[in-house]
């Protein structure tokens, strides 16, 4: 199973609006095939091992198939992995956890136990519904999973005096940003943001990576034609929102198939989010750097408090190059 995550966690980025599934067949101790769910739309996990082995000519009637997700039992855009696993004949399927959806949970085990197969559920749980946090919480809710990512001085300044150069980070914070961002359905800045920084809020880096929707949220609508977001090649993948509600945001991008968001700022998009506790993840890079009282312009630059002082479940704090990066789920209280 622990082999069968690590092929799941190769579609992280890939698969939205569909979740990422790792799948191994094995028989006599013996690896027969294996495969992951590599886009929507294409083979399933289940199917993929399926056909590796028999690319092998291996006989697959009696082997065990380990699965981080529930088999589909339903028809979408492919038919059903339950039916490829009765026609294969396998003995036995191993689960890592349940289809997250209230209508399709369970209704595999019972298919298959009907049909003699011998069905376990459960193995790795925690782990294999963390991989797919943000397609369980759009399933039940409709609207993506919200991380809320910035850089920061340990004094929790969001950005630098004038003159002390455009990055609080270094190159290796950077680079982890954009694993973030290619694991993202969409990024969202504030309009201050914009124009600001004007940044691009593209995947950079990252091999193969799918460029995720870019999202601008504006009161007053007055956005500098010169943005690179509103310019370049990828303009008509920016979606603007002009007084628009959160609720109302989120739900929208849920309908696009947006199943985790990556806010990047600004401090007012921080501050209303987490006010209203719409932030479920974040992603905090430390630096090593604290701006002295007396600071030029220190008393005008944007802080994070608001962020920081979240409540984070099992929060993690690693290296990352030079800086600190702290995760961690929000607690909603």
């Amino acid at each position: 199973m622990r082999l069968a995550l690590d092929l799941a966690r190769k579609g992280l980025g890939r698969t939205s609006p569909n979740p990422c599934v790792g799948a191994i067949l094995v028989k006599s101790g013996k690896i027969l095939g294996q495969g992951w769910h590599k886009k929507a739309g294409g083979p399933h996990a289940e199917i993929a091992a399926i056909r590796q082995a028999r690319r092998r000519g291996h006989r697959l009637r009696g082997a065990t198939l380990y699965v981080t997700l529930e088999p589909c039992c339903t028809h979408g855009r492919t038919p059903p992995c339950t039916e490829a696993i009765l026609r294969e004949g396998l003995a036995r399927v191993v689960v890592g956890c349940s289809d997250p959806n209230p209508k399709h949970s369970g209704r595999a085990f019972k298919i298959l136990r009907r049909a003699g197969v011998n069905v376990t559920h459960g193995v790795l749980k925690n782990e294999a519904t963390r991989l797919n946090r943000s397609f369980n919480h759009w399933i039940r809710t409709g609207q993506p999973w919200v991380l809320a990512k910035a850089a920061l001085t340990l004094d929790g300044f969001l950005a630098l005096p004038p003159g002390q150069g455009r990055w609080i980070t270094g190159p290796a914070a950077r680079r982890d940003v954009h694993l973030l961002r290619s694991h993202s359905d969409a990024i969202l800045i504030g309009a201050g943001t914009a124009r600001i920084d004007n940044p691009r809020l593209t995947v950079r880096g990252i091999k193969n990576a799918r460029q995720p929707l870019r999202v601008i949220v504006t009161r007053s609508g007055k956005l500098p034609r010169s943005l690179h977001l509103l310019r370049d090649a990828r303009r008509h993948e920016t979606v603007v929102f002009k007084k628009q509600t959160w609720p109302r945001i989120l739900s929208e991008l849920g309908r696009r198939g947006v199943t985790q968001l990556l806010v990047e700022g600004g401090a007012q998009v921080f501050r209303d989010l987490a006010r209203k506790k719409l932030i479920h993840e974040v992603a905090l890079y430390y630096a090593p750097k604290i701006l002295p009282e007396g600071q030029p312009d220190r008393e005008f630059l944007p802080r994070a408090a608001f962020l920081t002082a979240l409540r984070l479940q099992k929060p993690r704090l690693e290296y990352c190059g030079r800086d600190l990066k702290l995760t961690g789920w929000v607690k909603q209280d």
